[in-house]
């Protein structure tokens, strides 16, 4: 997870398209598209300041964040398409260094904090109707979910400032810890039994999501319970991260229930479990039934691209700063997003994380896309699977046929790919 790449991943980088102009000379060509970011939560406020101007008319207009993630986004995505480009590597230090894109991740969070504050306004009015009240705090929870993605950004920086601006985004839904743990424990543990935010085969979302939050706040504790030894100093003390970020969420809630009044709480409160559902979603998604195998001395090997699931489609990617290119990111946490890169080894969705959004709810639905889909990434290796321990053995015995049937396949691709070499 160091900034230096590691050998057995060039040889993923050299089958990994990149984009240039007639001159040789590379541009981005998404570079004023990232903008579309910090639009977000600028297209909520301005859905939730024309539902205030005419709530009857424009009733719709509440509804605004779950139309877009789950319907809007997922349709672009599949009508645009995907874009498997990537930056040369001697335009990464550049991109790196340009200040445009840090500034748009940060542009994110003033809009956020007015969006949060209209709708808890507007859910406090007497004469808003229940259903509309629903609407709003969705939309709200839905936007400010993406929002946990730009502290994501800004989290895997070394700057203060960043990271205190990570907390500022994961302030609404109270989610703060997530710095903590998303950085120093996830990243350490991903794709294996033991990371709470890593999903298993044959694992509902529902089964997970307990497990996941649950998991994650204990690990966060730990994490910084230890980091603070490590300095001398106690749980309870100024430096604390867990602290700091629990403060910054109690005193946005508080400021917002001063302004808006009681009738606020079970907006901010609903908004704020809907939104880090959603980040707990997508990480349902980017690492399901996954495993990073042991080596020689029982340790697990380093994170590599095959280790994550990666979509390059391009609305979804836009909107979250290119989490979706997952892969590269746990091989370079620190790497920025516009310079993160495409790997064609690297197992694909079926679509963008906001078009697995339904099918990650519903189980069935998300059974019969994925797991057969885990099968034909470890070609037909049911051992190479990280597996629901509660459920292994039903699932090893549901798909024997089918990974028999894929193994055979491998193997006689191998044997075919080997005498052409000869």
């Amino acid at each position: 997870m160091n900034a230096k790449t590691p050998d057995n991943l060039q040889s993923h980088q050299l089958t990994s398209p990149v984009e240039k102009d007639a001159t040789g000379n590379w541009k981005d060509p998404k570079r004023y598209m990232w903008l579309l970011g910090p639009a977000l939560p600028g297209i909520g406020l301005a859905a939730l300041t024309g539902y205030a101007l005419a709530p009857k008319k424009l009733k719709a207009l509440a509804w605004t964040g779950p139309a877009l993630v789950h319907g809007i986004i997922p349709a672009l995505d599949r009508a645009i398409g995907e874009d498997q480009s990537n930056p040369p590597e001697s335009a990464v230090k550049t991109l790196e260094h340009d200040k445009y894109y840090d500034r748009i991740v940060k542009a994110f969070i003033p809009t956020q904090y007015a969006m949060t504050f209209m709708g808890a306004w507007l859910a406090s009015r007497k004469s808003t109707p229940l259903d509309d009240k629903i609407g709003l705090t969705l939309t709200v929870g839905a936007i400010n979910g993406v929002g946990i993605n730009t502290a994501h950004e800004l989290g895997h920086k070394s700057n203060r400032l960043n990271k205190l601006l990570a907390m500022a985004a994961l302030a609404p839904t109270g989610y703060t810890h997530f710095v903590v743990e998303h950085n120093f424990g996830h990243h350490k543990r991903v794709a294996t039994p033991e990371d709470p935010a890593s999903s298993r085969m044959g694992e509902s979302f529902w089964k997970f999501l307990p497990r996941t939050v649950v998991g994650g706040i204990k690990s966060s504790i730990k994490i910084e319970k230890a980091r603070l030894a490590r300095k001398g100093k106690g749980f309870w003390s100024l430096n604390n991260e867990l602290l700091q970020g629990w403060a910054m969420s109690a005193g946005f809630f508080g400021a917002t229930t001063l302004a808006c009044g009681p009738r606020a709480v079970p907006f901010l409160a609903a908004q704020a479990v809907y939104g880090a559902s959603l980040l707990e979603s997508v990480n349902y998604i980017e690492h399901y039934g996954l495993l990073r195998q042991k080596d020689k001395h029982g340790k697990y090997v380093r994170t590599q691209p095959e280790h994550s699931w990666n979509s390059n489609h391009i609305v979804t990617n836009l909107f979250l700063y290119q989490l979706q290119r997952h892969s590269d990111h746990h091989a370079h946490p620190q790497r920025s997003y516009q310079a993160l890169r495409h790997f064609e080894k690297a197992p694909q969705l079926p679509g963008g994380y906001a078009s697995m959004l339904l099918p990650a709810y519903l189980p069935q639905w998300w059974y019969e896309t994925m797991d057969k889909r885990v099968i034909d990434h470890y070609e037909g290796d049911l051992s190479k699977i990280n597996w629901d321990p509660d459920r292994k053995e039903e699932l090893m015995a549901k798909y024997a046929d089918y990974a028999a049937e894929v193994a055979a396949e491998a193997k006689a691709r191998r044997e075919s790919g080997n005498s052409e070499a000869a």
